[in-house]
């Protein structure tokens, strides 16, 4: 008998698989492999949820209006040149559906963000995986790439899982670079982590041109992961392709009033921006110390390098038996690597420790 059968290359797209939440058999597990914030929940946007329950019947603003217009006041951008989503994967489907598609190609990193592929796969495009130079994005050899089939290019920045920044001014040239009908997208997932002054997320090259879009999230520093919201800001063009094909009620009503209370937290960004300022490098220095490479970065993680998938697998297992679970990156090429949350002092302490050992047992 025969049966329905998807285009072929939906065949070559490996699921996206998310980081684990608990390990079977351990009392308590540690979750560091999601990059979650270290804190949880903002109090203001637990007390949104529970307020909101009983109107949950209705359905949501479809355009998400109190929630663009709280991002737009926290950020002073145009509420109007904001797109809300299920979170910021949701906005990336859809422009990797709008400006992709057969003879479309789009361009990544490396090892940039599996989303990128996936959608861009899924929207039937070509994605071209442009290596990286010492785990950052090489500029110019994706300017290289680009040829007349390119119609998008997905930068995340920071990025992940390696964590490379690029600054405001490489951006800038890369964008003034890249002919005018190739769209850019900056995915900016980690800003609020992000305390450089060479940095920017993106809105100013956003004012700038009319051919860059940033997108953002609420499922990192405002730990609202679980709850699935994510928005960008773009050019009046590209917003409007957006609001033409995104889905009707994309943002729930409990997702609005968690979101739109997160950003009324006073102090919630700067603490968890402190705390990982001071946590991230001594996370860093620790695993260093036990003898495992590092890769420093930006963001609320790191990125161990063990040098043989063999051992990052062991290490891996090591954690495990401690409850302690982090990323596994074999779908990110990087199967020798594992990725680290930045999580609570006495996480992170926890991580070092069992390094720590894991080494003296591998050295014998």
């Amino acid at each position: 008998m025969t049966a329905p059968t998807p285009r072929p290359e939906i065949l070559t797209i490996s699921p996206y698989v998310g980081g684990e939440s608990s390990i079977p058999g351990v009392n308590r597990s540690y979750k560091l492999s999601s990059n979650e914030g270290a804190f949880g929940v903002p109090p203001l946007a637990q007390k949104a949820l529970r307020d909101v329950a009983a109107e949950t019947y209705r359905y949501p603003d479809g355009g998400a209006e109190l929630l663009r217009a709280a991002i737009g006041k926290r950020w002073d951008l145009d509420p109007a040149r904001i797109v809300c989503g299920a979170g910021s994967d949701d906005l990336l489907y859809q422009l990797c559906l709008a400006y992709g598609g057969p003879a479309r190609d789009i361009i990544m990193s490396e090892h940039g963000f599996t989303i990128y592929f996936i959608a861009g796969v899924y929207a039937g495009s070509r994605v071209i995986k442009v290596p990286e130079r010492n785990l950052r994005p090489d500029l110019d050899a994706m300017l290289a790439a680009v040829s007349p089939s390119t119609k998008a290019v997905f930068l995340a920045n920071p990025n992940n899982p390696t964590g490379a920044m690029i600054s405001e001014s490489e951006m800038a040239r890369f964008r003034a670079a890249l002919p005018p009908e190739v769209l850019l997208v900056i995915d900016s997932a980690y800003a609020e982590y992000v305390m450089r002054d060479d940095y920017n997320p993106g809105e100013r090259l956003v004012d700038a041109t009319n051919n860059t879009i940033m997108t953002r999230t609420f499922s990192k520093m405002f730990g609202l992961g679980g709850i699935r919201i994510g928005w960008c800001y773009g050019p009046p063009g590209v917003i409007d392709v957006l609001n033409r094909i995104r889905g009707t009620f994309n943002v729930s009503v409990a997702a609005q009033a968690a979101g739109v209370a997160a950003l009324q937290e006073k102090g919630w960004v700067e603490k968890g921006r402190e705390h990982n300022a001071i946590w991230r490098p001594k996370l860093a220095d620790g695993i260093e110390a036990t003898g495992i490479k590092v890769w420093r970065g930006e963001g609320n993680f790191v990125l161990a390098d063990f040098g043989v998938t063999e051992t990052a697998n062991a290490a891996d297992m090591f954690m495990r038996q401690r409850g302690l679970i982090v990323r596994r990156v074999g779908s990110y090429g990087l199967p020798h690597c594992l990725r680290i949350t930045v999580g609570t002092a006495e996480e992170c302490t926890m991580v070092i420790e069992a390094l720590s050992d894991f080494m003296k047992q591998a050295r014998g």
